[in-house]
């Protein structure tokens, strides 16, 4: 058995016997150097470059530390409030607010399981409440929901595809806010229909006398976004510095306006947030080892020559590549997708003349609805868990809404300017 094989199985073996991919990639490029007669310091010099020597790593702490700390005050509440005030008197008020309050949070915690776990938990005790809407329903569509947190800037799986790619974060950052936007779209419509069929409730209309002070509570909130993504494109801060400034508005926002975070809270942000960032980071040690064995084997250009054999196209590579993903997405973590599979394919991309911020949106689009795709969508997980329901009462809810994505990733992967036109308003020449 050559030393590749014996270390894909060896990464298959160990994670089947539940140690984490990230370690397991790490053993088994340490077998791989051993059994090839390289030097196995190999993995510790690569691992310790990449790790320290990629400026932008340091934005996926920083925005899972703003997640934290908005789900510990009570920006999340106040949105929710907002929302409502605006959604929630049209047929199927509450799960249009569902929608709604997932694509403003996208623009501020940049993780799926993170919108999931924070304002997803309060959505799913809101719609369920009195009986208004099935748990089961109500579990699927936040889940569905959440998949748009790392489409609309800012982004981990963006920051990460960037390390991998060489694409622009800023770039990145902006072609996902129209495929964010779609996916939204197509959700409402799902919603708009089952809404009629099951003859889901209205709100009640929230007086127009409390509009403002709902509107003006929430302000400080809507500006994060605004604060973030003004800051990266007004040339003032990197998207390093600017994860840093969302994670540091958060805290003054919760701690000194809202004065819903106390020192024990902010403490648990960030012990949670650091628990979390060590486990992309594992993820990312490990895969910086891997791909170091995959390149000295020549994978990327040996895939690029045997795919160019056959001829084809941009748009059936593209096809491809949304298939394989897609399964994928039901089996590995997305993580471990953006790190090991996708640079195996960008060499075959390039070679087509795809633009590598277009690949990069159809990719992580595909990462994420690998969260809600049975049987493994870790996002069903979640909301099995938080909501009560059997997973197999939430598969059945989440089918429409996994359709309705499918034609959003279908347009998305066929009409490149749906990614590239905001873009290239701010002068991206791709």
């Amino acid at each position: 058995m050559d030393p590749f094989t014996a270390s894909v199985l060896s990464i298959v073996l160990l994670a089947l016997l539940g140690l984490p991919v990230g370690h397991a990639m790490i053993a088994s490029s340490i077998l791989y150097l051993l059994l090839s007669g390289s030097d196995m310091g190999t993995a510790a010099e690569q691992l310790l470059n990449g790790m320290f020597s990629s400026y932008i790593l340091l934005a996926v702490p920083l925005f899972i530390l703003a997640a934290e700390l908005m789900n510990a005050g009570n920006m999340t509440l106040r949105l929710l409030a907002f929302c409502n005030a605006f959604i929630g008197r049209f047929p199927g008020g509450l799960a249009l607010v569902n929608v709604a309050q997932s694509i403003i949070f996208a623009g501020m915690s940049g993780s799926a399981i993170a919108d999931a776990a924070g304002s997803g938990k309060m959505m799913q005790r809101m719609m369920t409440e009195g009986g208004k809407y099935p748990p089961a329903f109500a579990a699927a569509l936040t889940a569905s929901t959440a998949v748009i947190g790392p489409i609309i800037p800012p982004s981990i799986p963006m920051v990460i595809y960037a390390l991998v790619s060489d694409a622009s974060i800023g770039y990145l950052f902006l072609a996902g806010v129209v495929p964010g936007l779609l996916m939204g779209l197509v959700q409402v419509v799902i919603i708009l229909v089952t809404a009629r069929r099951r003859n889901f409730p209205v709100e009640p209309p929230v007086p127009l006398r409390a509009l403002p002070r709902i509107t003006f509570n929430a302000v400080p909130a809507l500006m994060m976004p605004v604060v973030l993504l003004g800051g990266i494109y007004g040339g003032a801060t990197t998207p390093t510095e600017a994860a840093a400034v969302a994670a540091l508005y958060a805290l003054l926002v919760s701690a000194l306006l809202y004065r819903s975070v106390t020192l024990k809270s902010a403490y648990g942000s960030v012990l949670s947030s650091a628990r979390t960032t060590a486990s992309i980071g594992m993820l990312i040690a490990g895969s910086l080892v891997f791909n170091y064995v995959v390149t000295v084997e020549n994978i990327p250009a040996t895939l690029s020559a045997w795919l160019s054999g056959f001829d084809l196209s941009p748009v059936v590579f593209l096809l491809i590549v949304n298939a394989i993903l897609l399964v994928l997405g039901c089996l590995l973590e997305g993580t471990t997708i953006l790190l090991v599979i996708v640079p195996v394919f960008i060499p075959t991309a390039q070679a087509l003349g795809i633009d590598m911020v277009h690949f990069g949106i159809v990719c992580v689009v595909n990462i994420m609805l690998g969260l809600i795709t049975p049987p493994y969508g870790l996002l069903l997980f979640v909301m099995t868990s938080i909501s009560g329901c059997k997973l197999s009462q939430i598969i059945r809810e989440v089918l429409p809404f996994l359709v309705a994505l499918l034609v959003a990733l279908l347009l998305i992967t066929l009409v490149p300017d749906l990614s590239l036109w905001l873009p290239r308003l701010f002068g991206y020449n791709g």
